[in-house]
Parts: C-alpha cells; sequence; structure tokens
C-alpha cells in the first residue's frame, strides 16, 4: 500500500506510542483487578437486533457484508445483519444472558477492547478506538451501593494515570428518574427528546437547548426554561440537593403528591445517596450534575460522565449509568451499572498534550553484539541465558562494525550492549564464554559481565514511560 493511504478515524500508534498505551491499558487492568473485577473479552461483531434502538449511537452503527453480498443487502432486514459493536455494555448484556448458568453474581467484569462508531474524526475522536469498562450485573436484582462504588473504581483508576499527565478527574452524576419525574411534572411527554437536548448543553449552551426543546419536544418556552433551571441546580451535599430541589418543584406548581414528584423524588435519593456517600471515601470525587443525561436510551437511573481538570476542550472522558432493561431472558432480568473510559481519547491527549513518552522503544534491555555471522550461535545462546533468568534480550541483526550495533541499540532505547568473549574459554553447552563485556550506552561505561549473575539497572529494566521536561 502507498505511502499516505490513511484511514481517517482510525489511529495507528507508533512503537513508542503504543508502550504508552499499553502502559495505560496495563495500569486500568491492575486497578480493576484489585477491586475485584474479572475480565471478559466478546466478538468483535453483534446481531443487528441488539445494536440498534440504542439511542442515537444506532445512526453510527458499520454493519457488516460479504463482498458477493454487495448491492443485495437490502435482502436482509437490518435485524438480522451483523454489525461491529459501537460500545461494550451491549455486547456484556448479551454475554450475560447467554452464560448466566456460568456467572457468579452479582458479575463484576473489567473489559478493555476496540469498538467501531461511524461519527466524523476530529482531535481525540475516532471511529475506531479502544474503550475501558466496569460493569457490575446482578440477577434480578442489584443493590444501590454499587452505584457508588462503580465511579469510585473509575476514580481510583484515573488517579493512577495522573503520572502519565493526566489532570484530576471529577465524576458528574445525575439520575434519569430525578430529571423523568420533573419533565412529566411539567407537562412534558417526549422524556427521551428532552434528555438527549439536555445532553447538548456543553456542546451548544442554553439558548441553543432552549430552542431545541420547544421545535424537537413540544416544550413552551416556560417549560423549556424550568428545564435549564433543574440543569443548572449545583448543591454541595445530598441535603441542599433536596432542598433546592424541592423549591424548583414548589415553584414550577409540581405537587408532592403527584406520581411525577414521587419518581424524581426515588431518583434524588439515590443521587444523594452516592454523592454522600462517595464524599465519605474520597471527598469531591464525586458531584451531582443534574445537566448530565447521557444520549443512550438504556439508562434508567444514575447517569454519570466524568471530566478532567483544565481539559474543556476534551469533553467527558468517562462515562455511564445505570442500566435495568438492557440485558433481559423471559421475565429474568439483569440489572447492571458500569462506566467506561474513551481509552485512545486519554491516549491521544497523554501523547499530543501531556507530553508523555516512552523512555525505549523496545522491551529488550540487552542487546548482544554479532562480531561476526559465524559466531552468531555464540550471541544467541547468550541472549537465551539472559532470556531464562527473565532479562529480555535482543540479538543485533548484522555483524556490523560495533559502533553501528551500539547506534542501532540506542536507536531503540535499548540501554545495555553486551559483547561476546571473542575466544569462547567457558562450557559452550550453556551458552557461557569468559571475558564477556557489558555497555551501559547511557552512561558509556563498560565493564566484564558474567550471564549467570548480571543484573541490569533496576530502573534500566523497566520499559516506562515519562512527561517530557
Amino acid at each position: 500500500m502507498s505511502k499516505g493511504a490513511s484511514i481517517s478515524g482510525f489511529p495507528e500508534w507508533l512503537p513508542s506510542e503504543r508502550v504508552v498505551e499499553q502502559r495505560v491499558i496495563d495500569t486500568l487492568r491492575r486497578v480493576f483487578e484489585l477491586n475485584g473485577f474479572i475480565g471478559i473479552e466478546t466478538r468483535a461483531v453483534e446481531q443487528g437486533s441488539s445494536l440498534l434502538k440504542k439511542g442515537e449511537t444506532s445512526k453510527e452503527i458499520y454493519l457488516l457484508s460479504r463482498l458477493q453480498e454487495v448491492g443485495h443487502e437490502s435482502d436482509t432486514p437490518i435485524e438480522d445483519r451483523l454489525g461491529l459493536h459501537f460500545d461494550l455494555t451491549v455486547p456484556l448484556s448479551r454475554y450475560v444472558v447467554e452464560h448466566s448458568g456460568a456467572l457468579a453474581f452479582p458479575f463484576k467484569r473489567w473489559q478493555i477492547q476496540k469498538v467501531w462508531r461511524g461519527e466524523r474524526p476530529q482531535e481525540g475522536r475516532f471511529r475506531e478506538f479502544v474503550q475501558a469498562d466496569i460493569d457490575v450485573v446482578g440477577n434480578g436484582d442489584l443493590p444501590a451501593h454499587y452505584e457508588v462504588e462503580v465511579p469510585l473504581v473509575m476514580v481510583s483508576a484515573l488517579e493512577e494515570l495522573r503520572t502519565f499527565g493526566l489532570p484530576k478527574a471529577t465524576v458528574h452524576a445525575n439520575n434519569r428518574k430525578l430529571s423523568e419525574g420533573f419533565y412529566r411534572g411539567l407537562g412534558l411527554s417526549d422524556i427521551e427528546g428532552v434528555l438527549r437536548e439536555i445532553d447538548k448543553l456543553d456542546k451548544v449552551g442554553a439558548d441553543e437547548v432552549a430552542r431545541l426543546l420547544v421545535e424537537t419536544c413540544g416544550a413552551n418556552v416556560a417549560q423549556a426554561r424550568a428545564c435549564l433551571a433543574l440543569a443548572e441546580l449545583t448543591a454541595a451535599n445530598g441535603a441542599e440537593l433536596a432542598e433546592r430541589f424541592d423549591a424548583l418543584c414548589e415553584s414550577q406548581g409540581i405537587s408532592r403528591d403527584s406520581d411525577a414528584y414521587t419518581l424524581a423524588r426515588e431518583g434524588l435519593d439515590t443521587l444523594a445517596m452516592i454523592v454522600d456517600e462517595a464524599a465519605k471515601i474520597r471527598p469531591g470525587s464525586v458531584i451531582a450534575d443534574l445537566k448530565i443525561a447521557r444520549g443512550l436510551d438504556y439508562y434508567t437511573g444514575s447517569v454519570y460522565e466524568t471530566f478532567l481538570d483544565g481539559a474543556d476542550s476534551l469533553g467527558s472522558i468517562c462515562s455511564g449509568g445505570r442500566y435495568d432493561n438492557l440485558a433481559t431472558q423471559g421475565s429474568k432480568r439483569y440489572p447492571g451499572v458500569g462506566l467506561s473510559i474513551g481509552l485512545s481519547r486519554l491516549v491521544s491527549y497523554m501523547l499530543h498534550t501531556a507530553g508523555v513518552h516512552a523512555l525505549r522503544v523496545s522491551p529488550a534491555v540487552v542487546l548482544v553484539a554479532v562480531w561476526n555471522e559465524a559466531d552468531r550461535a555464540q550471541s544467541n545462546a547468550i541472549a537465551n541465558a539472559l532470556r531464562v533468568r527473565g532479562i529480555a534480550a535482543d540479538v543485533a541483526p548484522k555483524a556490523a562494525k560495533l559502533g553501528k550495533q551500539i547506534k542501532y541499540a540506542d536507536r531503540l532505547g535499548i540501554p545495555y550492549v553486551w559483547f561476546p568473549a571473542q575466544a569462547a574459554q567457558g562450557d559452550e553447552e550453556n551458552g557461557e564464554t569468559a571475558g564477556d563485556e557489558v555497555r551501559d550506552i547511557m552512561s558509556g561505561e563498560q565493564q566484564s559481565a558474567d550471564i549467570k549473575s548480571w543484573e541490569p539497572d533496576t530502573v534500566y529494566a523497566r520499559q516506562t514511560v515519562s512527561l517530557k521536561a
């Protein structure tokens, strides 16, 4: 393929960038597993019937076709066709139903995998990207305390990534029952439409959202203003939140005896619990934000968006919520709550804004030099002996001049070059030779070394990443 044949929205990291991405993945996995989450991987494709009708994201689904079927796809209903998954929650719901007999509930899972969305690519937003999810799924019911624990685990994971240049993260939480009850109390009926428009507040502003509420959701000007007033409601704790919400309801004529208020109050109580309980563990990490709506239709309770301090242009980098009806099997329900990190967006931010970089490209700690091709077996034996001891080693590709071999190691960031003794005097069966020497490229120092006991510097041995000075 000719140079320049890249496809917009499908990132391919360079080797040094991939080191950063892998370190982020390893960090998230470690934190998730520290909190008892179990790793799974699901297939890349799902039935169209599962992918459709999940909110506005359904417009971005990539459907699959075999070459011989191109032009005849209309013969097969979209519901029966296969499509690439656009998130990891829909595949999880199918996975739970199919394997319910083999899973222990509540099922706590982590999943780090690629997803695909046919949206307009831009800086930090891709068509193919990696997501990192954690979810807790119950069998029949799911205690509300998981709606506190899941966002706190994500905050813990994001805190670990601050060493890679990530700013402090704060989870903004709302509850759909609270919003729906309030909207119904105002006399609005297109609840999903209102939620979708409110979800655009940070992108288009209050005036545009008000216009959209009137033009697309059947709201009058007063109702639209009331919806914006709810979105602007803030509070330091659960008690203050309840007090201000009740005052807003009273100003809008929403009776406390109405079904709408009862529904809203159920959501309010859950949100107050989340904020107050999270504050006991990580003060300020989870706050109430009543403009958070989430555009996906399957959320039924708590919803979350996560923002980084000083990175407003990046938008939400981690989102999710509670879903009670996504995974069902007959009359049985598998309610869940989860959060998803847009991992590729974070890596892009770390690389291009925070300036994080890999200290070396190659995972090898040592490059074993080759004096001449006739002695390559000796160099291979040394490398194998080092690998047996857990020391990553590579062998020079050519028996070039030593300066070129050292330059090759330096370009890959390999910190040591091993020079085999030119006259083998040891036990060749074990790959041991007398008189071997190792050069530290960083310092230029060279000293004798024994493959049975030599150890690299503990810092050099790790393929680390760092912020640019």
